[in-house]
């Protein structure tokens, strides 16, 4: 690319320090100028809002790193359809955003910086109308809920199944809106199992403060309601980006699970691993193990699998105790393991960081950008010690 990207990083980094006045304006400028778009959006836009502000910093994140930003963006052009998103729109979008960075950078919105960004933008929109135009599958799926069970207080584990096969692959997602409960206002969810034969789709469901669909499908969700599920988006957790032969230690954060356990799942369906997987689940208290029976079980029907539950503040607590990353290295993997992450970016965050204490090389480990944004590479990394 020919922008100038430290002055894109550098802007965009002046403009996010405004909050949320940034996408507030970003909406009421494109809903202004192009009302006819406001019916694609949900009644409330609090977490659109983060959505928006969370894929811009992504992009920023890696501009100049075309082998991250090609994919993601494809992903989310090939996502969008669901919205009914077509190539007219994303001028509208673009002229919208520009005009967002004009009015928050003031002065320093020079003709350079707009070029960068115009340039910027239009990479974007090409890589995703271009991926909305290759897709083949459908936009969106239907899908009946089969099964529910509240696990704990604020955890639920649905089971789906879709009208048809989704063809994702263990470690994507999968965007979830609930449409009798909340109509066009969706919500990123990674199954628990690989696909299987019939279809069956495991959720696991926490609900979080002010999330609205987590919150819905927790507490309203019964059998027989229907869901939508959009596309499966991402690339960083696939067991094919781990170097092969080599052993795997998975750690999650609370329903950070899921894709770890669908990781799982699909080394059983290959017929087990001839290298020790570690699978490790870091929560608050003892009650938060809401799939400790379930993950008990698949360790002790495969040799080659470990199963530790870590609990951090729980005093009552009698098993291991403290930070994820200590205990899945106590554990007992090889320096030259494959190191999976799921969880909050604040878990991300010190995960990564302790992983680089400990010498872990950032090709070592992988986890989804997108999920996490807002991260930053530990220091040593970005010094390139």
């Amino acid at each position: 690319m020919a922008v100038d990207v430290a002055r894109l990083r550098e802007t965009w980094a002046r403009v996010a320090g405004h909050g949320d006045q940034v996408p507030s304006y970003f909406y009421g400028h494109l809903f202004l100028s192009h009302p006819e778009v406001r019916p694609m959006f949900p009644a409330t836009m609090a977490m659109q809002r983060d959505r928006l502000v969370g894929a811009l910093a992504q992009i920023i994140t890696s501009v100049d790193d075309l082998d991250t930003l090609v994919p993601f963006l494809r992903g989310l052009g090939s996502d969008h359809r669901r919205f009914a998103v077509v190539a007219e729109h994303y001028p509208a979008v673009g002229g919208s955003l520009l005009a967002t960075l004009e009015a928050f950078l003031g002065a320093e919105w020079t003709p350079q910086v707009e070029a960068d960004w115009t340039e910027a933008y239009g990479l974007v929109a090409q890589v995703m109308t271009q991926a909305a135009a290759e897709a083949t599958g459908p936009a969106s799926w239907e899908a009946d809920i089969i099964a529910y069970e509240r696990r704990t207080a604020d955890v639920a584990v649905v089971y789906l199944r879709p009208e048809s096969p989704i063809g994702y692959l263990p470690g994507q997602s999968l965007s979830v809106e609930f449409p009798a409960a909340l109509p066009r206002l969706w919500r990123f969810y990674s199954p628990a199992n690989a696909p299987r034969e019939d279809g069956l789709i495991e959720l696991h469901v926490r609900a979080l403060d002010g999330g609205l669909v987590s919150g819905a499908l927790t507490y309203q969700a019964r059998v027989g309601d229907r869901l939508r599920l959009g596309p499966p988006l991402g690339d960083r957790l696939l067991l094919e980006t781990a170097k092969p032969g080599v052993p795997l230690v998975l750690i999650a954060g609370g329903t950070g699970l899921a894709p770890l356990k669908a990781l799982v799942d699909s080394v059983i369906r290959r017929g087990g691993s001839n290298e020790p997987v570690w699978l490790i689940h870091g929560v608050r208290y003892g009650s938060d193990l809401y799939d400790l029976p379930a993950l008990s079980a698949l360790a002790d029907r495969n040799p080659w699998l470990s199963v530790a539950p870590v609990v951090s503040d729980d005093p009552l607590w009698r098993g291991p105790a403290g930070n994820a990353v200590d205990e899945a290295l106590r554990a007992g993997p090889a320096r030259h393991a494959e190191v999976f992450l799921c969880g909050s970016p604040d878990m991300t965050t010190a995960s990564l960081n302790r992983l680089a204490e400990y010498g872990y090389a950032p090709e070592q480990i992988h986890f989804e950008h997108w999920w996490a944004a807002g991260t930053r590479p530990p220091a040593a990394w970005e010094a390139g010690t």
